[in-house]
């Protein structure tokens, strides 16, 4: 396995507010440890969110030294990322330069062939396999809302008025609904997480077919962040690729 994460201003905003970690080795309690953030609020508010939510998320796992049962972190992931919403949410409150900020938040670990996720907001994770790209998380946008509830179609999506409007962040409210999985990883090439600086410029099939090319996990990724900034760049871009066919040099 080998990991890279990029992340970039982009070519219109002047902060970013994006935040990733990488680590492939042991952080505390889990494994490895891959984590991309998307900050909201003012001028400082969001970047304050998802640089504290990604710093505290790592704190409070090196502090947690045993390992879960059955090698399964989804319950130690939600926990932590509870935890963390809860901090992010009570400094909001004390502070008025941080009112209202929030953050998107995914983050995973694999091990035994699985990928354990913690999830909110609308960054996401893809698994990459031989026939193409699969998105593993569902957006916590208010168009997705409706589309899951039936009351709009998959093609409405794009179109709608709502459809950046995020439904569920880390520190915004006290309490969050968290998505917490785990995936089995047969026949996954990779896997990419990403904030929606790159999703919104790029279509899943343009990730596919960059995710599939013969080249090193580094390569991948600068192509896919060059190729956002040239599409627009109008939000930061972010992007964490895991390589899980590794061996030493390019892709397998």
């Amino acid at each position: 396995m080998h990991a890279i994460g990029l992340t970039h201003v982009g070519r219109v905003r002047s902060q970013n507010q994006d935040a990733i970690f990488v680590s492939t080795e042991r952080v505390g309690a889990v494994p490895n440890l891959f984590i991309v953030a998307d900050g909201m609020g003012g001028h400082k508010a969001g970047d304050v969110a998802s640089t504290q939510a990604v710093q505290r998320f790592c704190e409070y796992l090196k502090l947690t030294q045993e390992h879960a049962q059955g090698g399964n972190y989804v319950n130690l992931l939600l926990q932590t990322a509870q935890r963390v919403n809860q901090e992010l949410y009570d400094l909001s409150k004390t502070n008025d330069e941080m009112a209202g900020m929030g953050t998107t938040f995914i983050a995973c670990v694999i091990e035994n062939e699985r990928v354990d996720v913690v999830h909110v907001g609308d960054s996401r994770a893809y698994f990459i396999v031989a026939e193409g790209i699969g998105q593993i998380t569902n957006d916590h946008t208010y168009a997705e809302e409706l589309y899951r509830a039936g009351e709009i179609s998959a093609a409405d999506i794009p179109l709608h008025p709502k459809r950046h409007h995020l439904t569920r962040v880390l520190g915004y409210d006290p309490h969050v609904a968290l998505d917490g999985f785990s995936r089995d990883l047969a026949g996954v090439a990779s896997i990419l997480l990403c904030t929606d600086g790159l999703t919104n410029m790029l279509d899943d099939a343009y990730l596919a077919q960059v995710m599939q090319e013969p080249a090193a996990a580094h390569d991948r990724a600068q192509r896919l962040v060059d190729d956002a900034n040239a599409s627009g760049g109008t939000d930061n871009i972010s992007a964490v690729l895991i390589d899980l066919q590794y061996d030493g040099g390019a892709k397998r």
